[in-house]
């Protein structure tokens, strides 16, 4: 794959090539249109695919926060067309990497040395090239190491990335007013966390010896003297990715093992600790030889404070979703329900955020439950198509809810989807034993 010497920095710049990109998809839509009037019967499939391809191409060179929103969006399977999910699931794994001079200069500036005099051994070519940073092998003193390093200029552009961004958001969410700022300024504030590697080397330390105590489920060791706020050195972990682990055969069994531990890691976080290993995509997560899980980032961590984690877990128990009066205490609590709607806005999302709620909190509502289960995905899809396509939900405002849905929520569907990957069956409460 080819390297990059330079990565556009300045507002400038990256407006430019965001516009440029607007530009090709813009001609897409006119091809698309033009060729619809020949045949009306022609499908958004192919008008999907290039420009997928094309915004992917403009992210995959910018790097930061934009191409880490295209990463998120690829999680949810269930909102974007099959060829945008498939697309940008690239970011976590296939963008050009930094070259060698690159690298060498950002270690220059952010440990004082070149990596062949901090390293015994240390690969020029990245392992991995992602969103934020890319992962080179290193050894020292006998130990195989990961070096990720933060590309230039991401911190430094996430503010102008988002505000390039957002207008794109506020369509496709139907967001209104400026309350709206609320879920921008979580992104923001998140990802800045993200490119603080020593905000993330503390966090992972954290929550790597609080969770020690699950089974089947190891870390990374974390070194500070080799790392600062832009490179972060940590145990190399051998296995396979979560991703290409599911694309094969696999022992059921062990489907079932793994996804209980993910399970009890989740949910020990989230009861005990109140924090959160926010990024549950499988880039994140490697199976072994021996068949263990391993988490190897902790670089988006969500704190759950009790005025969110109280009610929104309430809001899990199936006699508060049968109890009106509760269930729309509730759904205020949470800013669901806003002093300004209308009783037409009333009514649509307490019957939506009811029927999304009866649904996606079934797997809490019993000891076991069988991620697997085609007819739980079923519903969920013919849910979000169904409200996707539904010209009422547009003409109302969709600027409502908690900030801490955004990573909460992003959570909770990341957790469902590795699960059905590995077709697992839980039991439910299985982690208290550990709180």
């Amino acid at each position: 794959m080819k390297t990059l010497d330079k990565i556009p920095t300045s507002k400038v710049e990256r407006a430019g090539k965001l516009v440029k990109t607007g530009v090709k998809v813009g001609g897409n839509y006119v091809k698309y249109y033009g060729k619809k009037l020949v045949n009306p019967e022609l499908s958004k499939e192919k008008l999907n695919e290039e420009n997928a391809q094309d915004i992917y191409d403009g992210l995959k060179s910018l790097k930061g926060s934009a191409l880490k929103v295209a990463q998120m969006l690829s999680m949810e399977k269930n909102i974007l067309p099959r060829a945008y999910v498939e697309k940008f699931s690239l970011s976590q794994f296939s963008v050009p990497p930094l070259s060698a001079p690159l690298v060498r200069k950002t270690f220059r500036k952010y440990l004082g040395q070149y990596p062949e005099v901090l390293f015994d051994s240390f690969e020029k070519d990245s392992i991995n090239a992602a969103s934020i940073g890319q992962v080179h092998r290193a050894a020292k003193e006998g130990k195989s190491l990961a070096v990720k390093i933060q590309y230039p200029g991401v911190a430094e552009s996430i503010s102008s990335d988002l505000a390039l961004v957002k207008p794109i958001a506020v369509r496709m969410f139907n967001l209104k007013g400026k309350d709206s700022e609320k879920y921008f300024k979580e992104v923001e504030y998140k990802l800045l966390e993200e490119t603080n590697y020593l905000m993330e080397l503390q966090q992972s330390k954290e929550l790597t010896e609080a969770c020690s105590i699950i089974p089947n489920i190891s870390f990374p060791k974390y070194y500070p003297e080799l790392s600062s706020e832009r490179i972060l050195t940590m145990d190399w972990m051998e296995g396979v990715h979560l991703s290409d682990y599911t694309k094969k055969p696999f022992d059921r069994e062990q489907g079932n093992r793994l996804g209980q531990t993910l399970w009890d890691f989740y949910m020990y976080q989230m009861h005990g600790l109140r924090k959160v290993h926010a990024d549950p995509h499988p880039g994140n997560f490697l199976v072994s030889e021996q068949g263990e899980l391993i988490a190897i980032d902790f670089g988006c961590v969500k704190e759950v404070p009790d005025e969110f984690y109280v009610p929104y877990f309430e809001l899990a128990l199936k006699e508060n979703i049968e109890n009106e009066t509760v269930f729309k205490e509730k759904l205020a609590e949470l800013e669901i329900l806003t002093p300004d709607d209308t009783e037409e806005e009333r009514k649509f999302f307490t019957a939506l955020f009811k029927e999304m709620l009866t649904l996606f909190t079934e797997p809490f509502q019993s000891e076991t439950f069988d991620f697997s289960s085609h007819d739980f995905w079923g519903r969920i899809a013919e849910l979000s198509q169904r409200y996707a396509k539904d010209e009422h939900i547009r003409k109302m405002n969709g600027n409502r809810g908690s900030r801490h849905f955004l990573y909460i929520n992003r959570t909770f569907f990341g957790l469902y989807n590795l699960l059905h990957d590995l077709k697992a069956k839980v039991e439910v409460n299985a982690f208290r034993q550990y709180l």
